[in-house]
């Protein structure tokens, strides 16, 4: 197995491309002025985020592979793991890499926020397509923190570093919109797939052994992430993926209701619930009535 890597602080990132700290905390890369050492497969302890240009070759993001395309955005989580691979010998990459380490944003709105920009947790294939005037406002942005980082240090260089770091992350939540709209017909598509994945899991009996299926594992089944899928069915529907989860197992319970010889309480173990009294809870918070009532009234 090959050995893991750990790049932990600005300084041991910039080393990679022999690039001058600046900032002890956030750095600014231009890809094509710093060509990077190859290290194989390294751990992350920082917030970094590229913008390539041209393919360089295959990222590979925890055990998956991305061909890099023109203007796209990649998310890196401090505690991942990446690598690249198959390098094209004698190529020179083009693009930006923006990396800040997590004590940067410590007391500040954005350290408060930071698990919202859920794409930090996407897998790469789910990277972010920039357009071509998209590309020059994250350029903007990029530019601008480069030139705070390497301004003399004083009481205002965080504010308004963390400041750009959020407009550009901000800009990002925006574009990912943007690109989930565009996608529409693939989009709907994976609604399909989703609502099939709940359905084959229920229709098999893994309820009965395992409860009700997770986002986590409905992702898995259409190798997606589940920050990525959560995040699309909400842009196409309005709702969470857990809220379909438990509207499937709803209008599921609604057909069992009527089946004779089921009691309730066998077909909440049915449908995963260790607990009649869950079941009948959820139930009525989504229809009204509780499952008795329901029956009746039908």
């Amino acid at each position: 197995m090959d050995n893991l890597h750990r790049i932990e602080t600005i300084t041991q990132f910039n080393d990679l491309r022999n690039h001058e700290t600046f900032h002890p905390l956030v750095t600014v890369i231009d890809l094509a002025e710093s060509p990077q050492k190859q290290l194989g497969r390294t751990y992350m302890g920082l917030y970094v985020i590229y913008l390539k240009e041209k393919m360089c070759g295959e990222l590979r993001y925890g055990m998956r592979t991305y061909d890099y395309q023109e203007g796209t955005l990649v998310f890196i989580a401090p505690g991942q793991v990446v690598g690249v691979d198959k390098p094209i010998e004698n190529y020179q990459p083009k693009g930006y890499a923006l990396a800040f380490h997590p004590d940067l944003i410590h007391g500040t709105s954005l350290g408060q926020r930071i698990k919202e920009y859920t794409f930090f947790s996407y897998d790469v294939y789910e990277a972010l397509h920039l357009s071509e005037q998209e590309k020059l406002v994250i350029v903007d942005c990029l530019k601008k923190i480069d030139y705070e980082s390497r301004h003399a240090i004083d009481k205002h260089s965080k504010t308004l570093i963390v400041s750009y770091i959020e407009l550009f992350l901000n800009y990002c939540v925006r574009f990912y919109d943007r690109q989930f709209i565009t996608r529409e017909p693939e989009n709907r598509d994976i609604v399909s797939r989703f609502e099939k994945v709940i359905d084959d899991y229920i229709n098999e009996g893994k309820t009965r052994v395992e409860g009700l299926p997770s986002v986590r594992y409905c992702a898995e089944q259409m190798h997606l992430s589940a920050n990525y899928l959560g995040d699309l069915l909400r842009k196409e529907t309005g709702k969470s993926a857990q809220e379909h989860i438990q509207q499937k197992v709803i209008d599921i319970a609604k057909e069992r209701i009527f089946e004779p010889g089921k009691s309730l309480s066998e077909i909440a173990f049915d449908l995963g619930f260790k607990y009649p009294q869950h079941f009948t809870r959820m139930f009525k918070k989504s229809v009204g009535y509780t499952p008795s009532e329901f029956k009746n009234l039908n």
